[in-house]
């Protein structure tokens, strides 16, 4: 707990938590702290394996053939599935796929019911703020040119001397990032 505890403090300390969030984190841990503790311990070990392979990542998405049209168009990937009703697999080179689906929800609208002897989903926390994908060949002022002839309007979002990328929004305003860089590290 000593170390949850101090996560927190340097969150906040850094600023990636604020003080309101900082707070009602200590008093959740505080009243569920005990009841929390082996599980922690648990979610710490090292598990046995290691990730090798990006299978795939599921978008929910409004259309799915507009999003899967959009994503091979501007990102050259190739649609290796398409149902013809609400689903689409687009394959990305050698690196994975992507799964777009029709499953978006209006605002407000309730979430579908668990299937039989399945437990509820819970609600969603969490929100992927962006994804980014490198491409090849990279021309700053190419890739730029070609994003806002597509009327993307595109953010420039440059780090560094080596780093350089856009920002765009899909059709169902995802924040999808372009970027030089086609490797890690």
């Amino acid at each position: 707990m000593e170390q949850t505890i101090a996560t927190m403090i340097t969150d906040f300390e850094d600023g990636r938590m604020d003080r309101r969030q900082l707070i009602k984190s200590l008093a959740v841990l505080a009243l569920a702290g005990p009841a929390l503790a082996p599980a922690t311990a648990t979610a710490q070990a090292k598990a046995p394996w290691k990730t090798v392979h990006l299978d795939h990542i599921s978008y929910s998405v409004n259309d799915y053939k507009k999003s899967a049209d959009w994503y091979a168009n501007l990102m050259g990937w190739e649609i290796a599935n398409d149902n013809g009703k609400n689903q689409a697999t687009l394959r990305i080179g050698t690196v994975g796929e992507i799964i777009v689906r029709n499953a978006r929800r209006p605002e407000g609208a309730p979430a579908p019911a668990a299937a039989a002897g399945q437990p509820g989903r819970p609600p969603v926390t969490g929100l992927i703020n962006h994804i980014s994908y490198g491409v090849q060949p990279w021309d700053t002022d190419g890739v730029k040119a070609e994003l806002t002839r597509r009327g993307l309007n595109p953010r420039e979002d440059m780090v560094g001397a080596d780093f350089k990328s856009f920002h765009v929004l899909d059709p169902d305003g995802w924040d999808l990032q372009i970027s030089n860089q086609t490797k890690i590290g």
